[in-house]
């Protein structure tokens, strides 16, 4: 299999705007253009790699498996780039805004190695749900956000014209329930748990997990209270309160007695990304040399090593 790696930049700025035409607008050529890079992909590969919706373009399994090789290529020239320019000097002001399992875990033990690596970039992080980080990145408040979705979402890829979005880490969902209230964890049904499901802040994406859930099992799986932070959810299930699905990150670091933490088949996983606005074709600005620390951060984080 020959491919032109040219235009794998194609067939990735297809999978992360979803469609063609935001696609051309993002890499500032005619929509006839896209189709042909793709069309001539294709060929190359011997295997289709888009499929067109009404509501845009899905890659299919092995437009999935080259758009990820494409992801690697794209990665290692990052790191190749900041090699050769390690002499300059990145400097400015990011500010990135962020959700709190991943500015915990992920951003802020690496924040005074960053600080050494670069003196003269100043990364400035805001903390806040999914609505206003999208709002203030919309507004230009902010330089980039990183957001989380249900990897299953339909809509995902809704994004504003000249936004781009590049994925940072998938990870499990994780069941919470408390300690000892199932007696066996094979073959867990879903729909039919002895304890309600805690209530989320339905713009978080385990809000998501549960309509997910309550579709493909036909049952009502209710709700009870309304939790936040992952600490309260915890807290709740440890008291007996009902159960909870809470993304692995959330869990890194964090002890609590008198709850069990439980892999299931069927939860799926979620997708966290970056989000920004770029019209640029370089990549030594100081935001984009933000997005490849928060790549790389991203990449070494191990989430099996959470509980």
């Amino acid at each position: 299999m020959d491919i032109d790696p040219r235009r794998l930049r194609v067939l990735l700025a297809v999978a992360r705007t979803g469609g063609v035409l935001a696609a051309a607008d993002e890499l500032g050529i005619t929509p006839s253009a896209v189709s042909q890079q793709l069309n001539k992909l294709e060929e190359e590969t011997g295997h289709a790699l888009v499929v067109r919706t009404p509501k845009g373009s899905v890659l299919t399994p092995a437009g999935l498996a080259v758009a990820e090789a494409g992801e690697e290529i794209e990665r290692a020239l990052s790191v190749a780039r900041a090699r050769i320019e390690g002499g300059a000097k990145i400097s400015g002001v990011v500010r990135v805004g962020g959700f709190t399992s991943f500015v915990r875990t992920v951003v802020i033990p690496r924040l005074p190695g960053w600080r050494i690596q670069y003196p003269q970039l100043q990364i400035r992080m805001i903390e806040d749900d999914f609505p206003a980080l999208m709002r203030l990145l919309r507004q230009r408040a902010l330089d980039a956000v990183v957001v989380e979705l249900d990897s299953t979402t339909t809509g995902q890829r809704s994004l504003s014209a000249g936004m781009t979005e590049e994925p940072l880490l998938d990870e499990p969902w994780k069941l919470v329930v408390p300690a000892g209230a199932l007696l066996s964890t094979e073959n867990i049904d879903l729909g039919r748990l002895p304890l309600p499901w805690l209530g989320v802040e339905s713009s978080a994406a385990n809000a998501s997990v549960l309509g997910r859930l309550r579709e493909s099992t036909g049952a009502q799986m209710e709700t009870v209270h309304q939790y936040q932070d992952t600490l309260t959810a915890l807290a709740l299930v440890a008291a007996g309160e009902g159960v909870a699905i809470v993304p692995t990150l959330a869990l890194s670091g964090v002890v609590q007695a008198g709850v069990d933490i439980l892999d299931v088949p069927g939860l799926g996983t979620r997708r966290i990304v970056l989000r920004r606005f770029d019209r640029r074709r370089s990549g030594s600005t100081p935001v984009d040399t933000v997005a490849r620390l928060l790549r790389e951060s991203a990449a070494a984080f191990d989430t099996r090593s959470t509980p």
